[in-house]
């Protein structure tokens, strides 16, 4: 009974919003599905995606949101945290063909994007069937479009920006993730690192010129933790996977590489713009934390199998099974779980990065805004 008891107490808390540590008046965010929090679902990109039904979202807002995820991701917790409404999807304002006030924020971040378009990887060779062309160019441009119903003037605008945080991604994953998944190439994966890191570059270089001043750019996630690669890559050669995690080490690798070559890029960046805040994310630390100890953090069911999938294989990822597809089964209590449907994390998994960007243990240089001292 008391273990019942402190289960549900353990659950009730965590769906509690995270407390208000920060004070930036709005958010505009760029990326995939990571932070996607509708535009996909809405552009009609592809006919009834899965995402569109339960079980997505059922942990929080207890239906689907096209979210890709159970519940809440990283920037609905970044919202909480500065007292902010989650930020509106982009093309909200196209589905009800009217007027959607977005001057808390709006967010851009489309699933399936890549930081480079169809062309680009195309000419590469790449058998890449892209869910969608909303590049981060396009998302850009989104935001070009939207700029005048926030501020009129320069002088407006600067104001205006000045209590605004950028995300920058996390985004391209999609890159990484599409020859991956289609050709198990590492090599074209690789050879894609300085391209990817370089648009990304490119488009805060961008943002700032528009009057952006403090930007945040997440690094990639331990991709080597995917429960969807690691059934890809399933290899018997136990040499290859973390003793610690059982995670892929030559996957988690290509991760690092991206996210020291962005990290290069962002020192450049800050001797461009002094005037500027540019902000690493290490969303690969702060995911690692339950990856190496995942019964610390709550992660009792697992960390590397997926809750929402096909039960057969060994991480409930096998492709021919999606989540909330034919055939699918849903773990009791996605909570338990870091991963949700084998690309995606758990509400759960996403609450504990957030938290640890939200603290400052995970961000170079901190989030905080000086108004408010963390409380985590």
């Amino acid at each position: 009974m008391l273990t019942i008891v402190a289960f549900s107490f353990l659950v009730a808390a965590q769906s509690l919003p995270v407390k208000q540590t920060l004070n930036y008046e709005s958010i505009f965010n760029f990326g995939d599905s990571l932070s996607d929090t509708g535009n996909f679902l809405i552009s009609t990109d592809v006919n009834s995606p899965s995402i569109g039904r339960p079980p997505y979202g059922q942990t929080f807002f207890n239906r689907s949101t096209g979210r890709c995820s159970d519940g809440r991701l990283i920037i609905d917790f970044i919202a909480e945290a500065n007292g902010l409404p989650y930020v509106i999807p982009y093309l909200q304002s196209v589905r009800t063909n009217s007027s959607v006030d977005f001057s808390k924020g709006a967010n851009f971040a489309v699933a399936g994007a890549t930081a480079n378009d169809l062309n680009f990887l195309k000419v590469r060779g790449l058998p890449v069937p892209l869910l969608t062309n909303k590049t981060l160019d396009v998302q850009l441009d989104w935001f070009k479009k939207l700029k005048p119903s926030l501020c009129k003037t320069k002088p407006d605008c600067d104001q205006y920006f000045k209590k605004s945080l950028f995300f920058v991604g996390e985004i391209g994953g999609n890159d990484y993730n599409y020859p991956l998944l289609a050709i198990r190439s590492y090599k074209h994966a690789i050879d894609l690192v300085p391209s990817v890191t370089n648009k990304i570059i490119n488009v805060a270089s961008a943002l700032i010129e528009e009057g952006a001043v403090t930007l945040v750019v997440p690094g990639n996630l331990p991709i080597g933790c995917s429960a969807v690669l690691l059934e890809r890559f399933s290899d018997d050669n136990r040499s290859l996977y973390d003793q610690r995690n059982h995670c892929y080490k030559p996957l988690n690798n290509i991760a690092k590489l991206h996210n020291a070559k962005l990290q290069e890029g962002l020192v450049t960046l800050r001797q461009k713009y002094t005037h500027a805040k540019i902000i690493y994310a290490d969303y690969y630390g702060s995911a690692m934390q339950f990856f190496n100890s995942p019964s610390k953090y709550g992660f009792t069911g697992s960390v590397l199998k997926a809750c929402c999938g096909g039960e057969d294989g060994r991480y409930n990822a096998k492709p021919n099974v999606k989540c909330g597809g034919k055939g699918s089964t849903t773990c009791e209590n996605p909570s338990t779980y870091a991963n949700w449907d084998g690309i995606h994390l758990t509400e759960a998994a996403y609450r504990h990065i957030a938290t640890g960007l939200i603290s400052g243990r995970f961000t170079k240089p901190s989030l905080s805004n000086g108004s408010l001292i963390s409380k985590f």
